[in-house]
């Protein structure tokens, strides 16, 4: 027998998915981390371990945003195959979350103190999101996954030249995002209005900023 949950049990689960995302080391992913072969983690002086955590910090952030984004827009979705889609990125996303997770404690660091903040800010725009429609939330999805390719790029660029560790790391987080990308836009997804893109863009950038530092 499938079990049906009543509006208060789907509740209880948001909120424990809310707080084991925003709760560092309480994420664990079904994919093994790509860099856990490497041996670099004492070859990095002490700048350079800054700021390769400044760095994956803020990934780690997105990540938090990422999931209450597609858990927002699950919840608003009409299609079951899309809330398929979105359940199967947020689980990638997750591994995302545990690799980001282990390489801030190997660099002696740990996760934005903003993440709760992030969480709820990211859900309620999934939610709102998801009440555009279906096809709406999937062009946001597709734009979303555009503009976290791109913060990676350029964290590959930043990175000290011997973090090979964390630019393993970000290069796989990458690739799952292109993919996303891609399903999202043959699926259906509608390309947003520039302004929305625009506001995307400057959201992202206040929380890079805060989250490289707090």
């Amino acid at each position: 027998m499938t079990r049906r949950y009543s509006p208060l049990d789907k509740l209880l689960g948001e909120v424990d998915h809310a707080l084991r995302t925003a709760n560092s080391r309480k994420n664990h992913g079904t994919r093994p981390n790509p860099a856990q072969v490497m041996t670099d983690a004492d070859s990095l002086n002490s700048a350079e371990k800054q700021l390769s955590a400044g760095l994956m910090r803020v990934n780690h952030s997105g990540e938090v945003a990422a999931q209450a984004l597609y858990k927002g827009q699950a919840l608003m979705a009409r299609n079951r195959d899309l809330w398929n889609h979105l359940q199967e990125a947020a689980d990638e996303e997750i591994d995302h979350l545990a690799w980001c997770e282990e390489r801030l404690e190997q660099l002696g660091s740990r996760p934005s103190r903003l993440a709760p903040l992030w969480y709820a800010g990211s859900y309620s725009i999934g939610v709102l999101a998801g009440l555009a429609g279906d096809k709406w939330s999937l062009g946001f999805i597709e734009e979303t996954e555009k503009q976290v390719t791109a913060h990676l790029e350029t964290h590959l660029d930043k990175l000290p030249e011997n973090d090979s560790r964390s630019r393993t790391i970000i290069k796989k987080m990458r690739e799952d995002e292109i993919e996303h990308a891609e399903s999202a836009h043959n699926a259906g997804a509608r390309d947003l209005p520039p302004p929305i893109k625009q506001a995307m863009t400057q959201v992202a950038k206040v929380m890079t900023k805060a989250s490289f530092k707090i």
